[in-house]
């Protein structure tokens, strides 16, 4: 849930170690632009899933508007630590709110899947964050079988809000991928509660792998507690959290 605050300037992002631009031919015609922030040495694929509308206005020539997304703006983080990451924006700007627990989305995130697929051997991952994490478990509950090799939901939206779904309405039961849930104590996005973390990991009943992790902190740069620079978005603990979630890939990678 991710809104793009102003008037704050934008903050440096952290770049990855080489950074190309796709354009993804959609099943039904449509292109869809990506970001590849690849490492030297790969352990593995991230698709990143980011909040709010989606729309983190990449253009051709890399540069992006809307950089402050928590999985937008750590992408140099993650290739740090051997993994690659990849970023979808939306289609001419579309809003996703309300539509990444459809099929059609779904669909969209599996077209994502097959293109990380031929880029290498690498396992490949789903990371959603707040809004995003919808998408992600859509995503992940109409996977082919062994098309992915786990789920990151961060700061997951689980209270219905605006846009009139959670990740409870997103088929969270079917996912039989193992699945890491974190959540933020310091979070204060009424509807991404921390304390839902244990209802989010108790509804994956299909999947034999569920953990969540727990962490604490952040700094405040918006008013918004739904911010990506807030503890929602882990703004001022990137480290910390990223550190931790890559213990977790390592162990499935």
């Amino acid at each position: 849930m991710f809104a793009h605050d102003r008037p704050h300037p934008a903050i440096p992002p952290d770049r990855g170690e080489n950074e190309r631009i796709f354009n993804l031919p959609l099943n039904d015609g449509e292109q869809l632009r990506l970001l590849f922030s690849t490492p030297a040495n790969c352990r593995g694929i991230i698709i990143m899933l980011p909040g709010g509308t989606g729309d983190i206005g990449l253009e051709q020539t890399g540069r992006i508007h809307h950089g402050d997304n928590f999985v937008v703006r750590t992408r140099g983080l993650w290739n740090s630590h051997g993994y690659a990451v990849l970023i979808p924006d939306t289609i001419d700007h579309a809003n996703l709110r309300g539509h990444r627990n459809s099929p059609t989305y779904a669909r969209v995130v599996e077209d994502i899947v097959t293109f990380a697929h031929r880029q290498g051997p690498e396992p490949v991952f789903l990371l959603g964050t707040s809004q995003g994490s919808i998408a992600a478990v859509n995503a992940a509950a109409h996977a082919a079988a062994n098309s992915i090799a786990g789920v990151i939901l961060t700061e997951s939206v689980s209270v219905m809000g605006g846009s009139r779904e959670t990740i409870f309405t997103a088929a969270p039961q079917r996912i039989r991928t193992p699945v890491l849930v974190v959540a933020n104590r310091a979070d204060r996005c009424d509807v991404a509660p921390p304390q839902a973390a244990q209802r989010i990991a108790a509804s994956m009943t299909a999947s034999r792998d569920v953990h969540v992790l727990m962490v604490a902190g952040g700094n405040t740069r918006s008013k918004k507690n739904c911010s990506s620079l807030s503890p929602h978005g882990y703004f001022g603990i990137e480290d910390q959290v990223i550190d931790a979630i890559s213990q977790w890939l390592d162990a499935h990678a």
